[in-house]
């Protein structure tokens, strides 16, 4: 099961428009579960500026960009940002 599966069955029973507000009201208990913990919908949905959602993927877009950091698989990781010469990266992990 995705962290979205539960989410986006809760957007998509949802009447639109429909503010922040309102959905947090109707769906705010709902547990995400993050690849490092859980998270209810209403603190993801929280640190984003109330808005009036018109449709439900309007909704799972503001939801995906105010997930915590437990959402993020290795923090600080990227293969695609070189080092730059004269500077130290970050220690390699072996897998």
């Amino acid at each position: 099961m995705t962290m979205w599966t539960d989410a986006e069955a809760a957007f998509d029973a949802q009447q639109y428009p429909m503010t922040t507000e309102e959905l947090i009201e109707a769906e705010g208990d709902l547990t995400l579960e993050l690849p490092n913990g859980t998270e209810k919908l209403a603190d993801a949905l929280s640190r984003s500026a109330p808005e009036t959602f018109e449709t439900a993927e309007d909704a799972r877009l503001t939801a995906l960009a105010g997930v915590s950091g437990k959402a993020i698989g290795r923090k600080g990781y990227s293969d695609r940002d070189p080092v730059c010469m004269g500077e130290d990266g970050p220690e390699e992990v072996s897998f």
